[in-house]
């Protein structure tokens, strides 16, 4: 995710070739407080979110320099940007996303305790909606399935919001492989993306980033095409169930896992992120099976992708969650300890992990970044060039 940060550098990237990726300078050494040793111009503030809920849920209370890093974050108006080098000088409105701050939302909820700046994020968010319903990445822009699926889960207020994405849904008109996925809108034209289908399917659900582990399984269907307008009558958990379908049917397909397309690669090649994105969307509608399977596969190779990188690690421990295992103990690995860290000592930790089923949703690097950011140029290739990096302007990844 992440992919949904910077989209020219990374467009640009995927269309010359994988770049080397940046590492915080030595002359511009990174502030206390955040996670992570990347350069966070593209996702200081997704990455940081992230961190602080992973580690909410795994029962670290961080440390208050880090909370205070992020709430530094805001500007003015209630927005949030990818990053502000300098949170003294006033915002530039251009640069603020919905994304930052959907996720800064969700963040800064579960820890509690910063209602005022949960409010005024929410305000802000509120202003730049759409007449559409939905949202984009940078105030101004169309709406995109993913800008939208994730401020729904900032949101609970605007689950009607939910019925929206469904204009990014491909029904009975679609060749039946692509049925039930969601599309981001690219040069006029919807392209069949499953990080779109992902966070679409968590945001008709009205999910946010913690998902609590069903006891139960359900099996995601799609609509029996022999009615044209099938797809059309379906509510908004009907769409999420349809789209949780086209997501097993991938995932099973790959073996437990997404594949993505890597600029120069002769194959299709695993794609981690994404595939963390799915299982928590398929376990918010509970389709627990397929997400523990997945999740397996992640855990099983998560020092393939992760390790060293915040965003990443909190994509595996928030998986880990939402599928009803112990973060602490992922395919041998440790992902709390090692996302602890990357990041100020925290205020306390649990002596051991809590069982996600015991604890309800609340509120309803250099070489890792390199990982990190391979992760959102795959993203980018695989919907195209013209897309940000997970659409949204800065929507890097």
């Amino acid at each position: 995710m992440n992919l949904r940060r910077s989209a020219a550098a990374l467009a640009a990237a995927t269309v010359l070739g994988m770049a080397a990726v940046p590492a915080a300078s030595a002359d511009t050494p990174l502030p206390p407080g955040l996670y992570g040793t990347g350069d966070p111009t593209y996702d200081g503030v997704w990455r940081q979110s992230y961190a602080l809920l992973a580690l909410d849920t795994a029962g670290v209370k961080p440390a208050d320099s880090a909370v205070a890093w992020l709430t530094g974050q805001q500007c003015a108006d209630g927005g949030f940007p990818s990053y502000r080098a300098d949170p003294a000088k006033a915002c530039d409105a251009k640069t603020e996303d919905t994304n930052a701050t959907g996720i800064a939302v969700q963040a800064l909820t579960a820890l509690g305790g910063k209602d005022a700046i949960v409010k005024k994020a929410t305000d802000w968010l509120t202003s730049v909606r759409n007449k559409d319903g939905g949202w984009s990445y940078n105030p101004g822009g169309a709406s995109d399935p993913n800008s939208t699926g994730v401020v729904i889960g900032a949101q609970s207020a605007v689950r009607e919001a939910s019925d929206s994405l469904k204009a990014f849904q491909f029904g009975c008109d679609a060749k039946a492989a692509d049925r039930g996925a969601f599309g981001y809108p690219m040069n006029g034209k919807l392209t069949v993306n499953a990080k779109a289908t992902a966070d679409a399917v968590r945001g008709a659900h009205g999910a946010g980033f913690v998902v609590a582990p069903s006891t139960t399984n359900v099996v995601a269907t799609a609509p029996d095409c022999a009615s044209p307008d099938a797809y059309k009558k379906l509510d908004a958990d009907g769409a999420a169930s349809a789209g949780g379908a086209y997501l097993t049917t991938q995932l099973t397909a790959g073996g437990g896992h997404l594949t993505a397309v890597t600029p120069g690669a002769d194959k299709p090649t695993p794609d981690y992120g994404t595939t963390a994105d799915a299982v928590i969307a398929l376990a918010a509608i509970h389709q627990r099976d397929t997400a523990k399977t997945s999740y397996d596969w992640l855990a099983k190779n998560s020092a393939t992708w992760s390790k060293g990188n915040p965003a990443a690690l909190s994509q595996l421990i928030l998986a880990a969650h939402a599928t009803g295992n112990d973060p602490r103990s992922a395919g041998g690995a440790d992902l709390v300890q090692q996302l602890t860290n990357l990041g100020p000592k925290p205020a306390a930790v649990a002596s051991a992990s809590p069982s996600p089923s015991d604890k309800t949703e609340k509120k309803d690097d250099k070489s890792s970044s390199a990982t990190w950011w391979i992760v959102g140029v795959f993203f980018v290739a695989s919907i195209g060039v013209g897309f940000l990096v997970s659409g949204r302007k800065k929507k890097q990844g």
